[in-house]
């Protein structure tokens, strides 16, 4: 399985869950590729931004390494399903698809969580919101994501 996050930027709520959702393949014993990519070129290159790296190091999750990227039309060869968060990163990526396969392969990561209140995970870039509450909304969002996987294997 290939697993795109994909936010604004590519530097607080996509390596946030590039990070978790791979740990939690990798603690499972799932061969999974995890990636994370952003709908802006701002920040290619950048590492994550600093108020992330330090909520994940709060979780023992290490996501310094990272370097942000804008998303790609070869991103739907490669990727099975891509996960967005929020409405407007759901447009940006839906643009790049040609085909109905391909927007299949797109959803927002809340939608995993259907009894969830939050459809969206808020960008906590502006400090409107925590990156705590990101963090745990992205894990909930991931362990289900794990669990559900788990179901179809």
């Amino acid at each position: 399985m290939k697993i795109l996050m994909v936010c604004l930027g590519n530097i607080c709520r996509s390596p946030l869950a590039e990070g978790i959702l791979a740990r939690k393949a990798k603690d499972k014993g799932l061969d999974w590729v995890v990636d994370s990519a952003g709908t802006s070129g701002w920040h290619d290159g950048d590492p994550p931004d600093e108020r992330s790296i330090e909520v994940a190091r709060l979780h023992d999750l290490d996501i310094s390494q990272q370097k942000s990227r804008k998303i790609r039309s070869t991103d739907f060869d490669e990727f099975d399903l891509i996960y967005v968060m929020d409405d407007q990163n759901l447009q940006d990526v839906l643009r790049y698809c040609h085909t109905d396969e391909e927007r299949n392969r797109v959803a927002k990561i809340m939608d995993v969580l259907p009894e969830s209140s939050r459809t969206n995970v808020p960008d906590p870039y502006y400090g409107q919101y925590g990156f705590e509450l990101v963090y745990n909304m992205l894990d909930e969002a991931c362990d289900k994501i794990i669990e559900n996987a788990e179901t179809i294997e």
